[in-house]
């Protein structure tokens, strides 16, 4: 009888980190954990006078590793009967991104020196940190003079949420940090480098994930942008060009071998690979099945939306995308990624900011069930889903939200579904701005708490789009990618996987539940779809012109219709 082999992913989110250990021949999930940050406000570090700031202390991931993962081998343990932490063959991780930190000249984050323990700029910079929107906007100006080329392949616009834009902005507000840092690091290359021991900023594998789309690296204009082009923005950015790296690493390829040290600690083999990361998403998107013309979708407290093309296949670049870069899913692959800033997070705003009837009557469950109860635009209601800025297609994160119809009659109920119905219009921009560049969407799978567990978010985004909407298999998909990482770094030789293609079919798959758009929701959807349009780009471009006049006397004349 053949002995299983496994394979270990670990997933840095926004509040925790996962490790999952999955069977490598048929994907059967047999032990998870998950391990909350300790500290901030479930984890994060804010500043109450800057609403823009969101940091990550590093030594609640380091903490998540050993704790994360010696819980997940206790439950593996208990559920297969003989289970041996040596059958582990390989490890990956993915992370949130651009979440970047600082680092000394041995590639320890300052965060962990006594001096910097309470510095939130020595910190990790979460991928929702806002601050260095000036900054991101500086950064496009100069590129669409100079480098036009920079831009074209992340959208036409550099973000706030970005690499750059985030070292810079610490460069002109700490001095202090910004002289103690020899070089930066996103989490997804920290985190294999310090399980494989390879922490030197100069000598760490790079992530072409992470680095092609939120650090404008590209080997046509070879690798990072020019060192005088950086220099321009700030002569200490230029000079840490060189501090950097000049080449980066697809998923499949091994960052290294995990140490005696990292082994003993957690309980598993010395000298196991170590697969270079990614981003949460784009791991995600391997495990959901992502190839030409599926569209994944990763729902959590944002979304992140993945796509591949074709490498061989000419593409055109297409504004307002978070990159277009060769291997940052699947090597071969031109990865594509969009995504909407806050989706989650909009609706435990209004279940746990507003607290509308209070925290019982207010909860997801009751507003759910409200919203189910009522017809597309019988409520009166319109939202923009911008309550954390637009990731795509304006990737603007100085625009907020809105809400459009409110009457003296208007029922929490009624806002829970304009605020779903906002974000699926948002995906609805977003699958279309594909479809206008070529890119043809003929199949959707979602993934994530939100996707799993939420029947009616489903339904209105199925009814939104016009097209079926299917779900994962694993409702930790992000986990799950980054074990097909470890297990393909591994090698078939070594146990895992020759091929993510070979890795996908053995270990992925989606449920056999798939929620259908009804054709008559689907008309009065795109009446509104048309009114949100003219909110979206009233109120998101600089070149709009026309009336809005209409727009409140329209949701009226939909209101009344759908409530005879």
């Amino acid at each position: 009888m053949k002995t299983a082999k496994y394979a270990l992913g670990l997933d840095f989110g926004t509040n925790s980190v996962r490790a999952l250990i999955v069977d490598v021949g048929n994907g059967e999930e047999v032990g998870t954990a998950i391990f909350p940050y300790p500290g901030g406000d479930a984890g994060i570090l804010l500043d109450p006078k800057d609403a823009n700031l969101a940091r990550q202390n590093p030594a609640g991931w380091i903490l998540g590793i050993e704790k994360s993962v010696t819980a997940a081998l206790a439950a593996a343990k208990k559920k297969v009967k003989g289970f041996d932490p040596a059958a582990i063959v390989g490890i990956g991780v993915d992370t949130t991104g651009s979440t970047p930190l600082p680092l000394d000249r041995a590639g320890k984050p300052l965060a962990l020196h006594k001096e910097f323990r309470k510095n939130l700029n020595a910190q990790a910079w979460l991928w929702k940190d806002h601050t260095a929107h000036a900054e991101a906007a500086e950064i496009t100006a100069l590129a669409a003079a100079e480098h036009p080329e920079y831009l074209a392949k992340c959208g036409g616009t550099y973000s706030s949420e970005w690499f750059w834009s985030k070292i810079l902005h610490c460069l002109r507000t700490d001095p202090k940090v910004a002289a103690a840092a020899y070089s930066w690091a996103e989490c997804a290359d920290y985190i294999p480098a310090l399980l494989t021991g390879s922490t030197d900023p100069l000598r760490m594998k790079r992530s072409r994930c992470a680095a092609g789309h939120k650090a404008m690296f590209n080997d046509a204009w070879g690798g990072l942008p020019a060192k005088a082009f950086l220099a321009r923005l700030d002569p200490r950015l230029g000079e840490l060009r060189d501090r950097l790296y000049q080449k980066t690493y697809t998923s499949d390829v091994p960052a290294g071998g995990l140490t005696k040290d990292w082994a003993r600690k957690l309980g598993l083999r010395p000298g196991i690979a170590v697969a270079v990361g990614a981003f949460d998403a784009h791991l995600g998107g391997i495990s959901s099945g992502v190839e030409t013309g599926r569209f994944v979708k990763i729902i959590g407290t944002s979304t992140c939306d993945i796509c591949v093309w074709p490498a061989t296949k000419k593409l055109p670049d297409i504004p307002g995308l978070c990159g277009i870069v060769d291997g940052s899913v699947l090597p071969g692959y031109l990865g594509l990624e969009a995504g909407q800033s806050a989706v989650g997070d909009i609706f435990n705003w209004f279940v746990n900011v507003i607290e509308p009837g209070g925290p019982k009557k207010g909860s997801h469950a009751v507003l759910t069930k409200g919203a189910a109860a009522l017809k597309p635009g019988e409520s009166g209601l319109l939202a923009l889903d911008w309550l954390n800025g637009n990731r795509t297609v304006l990737v603007d994160q100085r625009l907020t939200g809105l809400l459009v119809g409110l009457t003296l009659h208007s029922t929490p109920a009624e806002i829970y579904r304009a605020l779903i119905e906002a974000t699926a219009f948002g995906a609805l921009t977003i699958i279309r701005r594909f479809e206008e560049y070529g890119v043809r969407i003929s199949d959707v799978v979602n993934c994530g708490g939100i996707a799993e567990k939420n029947p009616l978010v489903m339904q209105i985004y199925a009814d939104v789009t016009g097209l079926e909407m299917k779900i994962a298999r694993s409702s930790q998909t992000c986990a799950l990618g980054a074990a097909m990482a470890g297990a393909v770094a591994a090698g078939r030789p070594g146990g895992g996987h020759a091929t993510f293609a070979e890795a996908q079919a053995a270990m992925g798959g989606i449920k056999r539940t798939v929620y259908k758009p009804d054709p008559a929701r689907h008309r009065v959807y795109l009446e509104l779809y048309a009114l949100y349009r003219q909110l979206h780009d009233a109120f998101g471009t600089k070149d709009w012109s026309g009336s809005l006049f209409n727009v409140m006397k329209d949701l009226l004349a939909i209101k009344d219709r759908q409530r005879r």
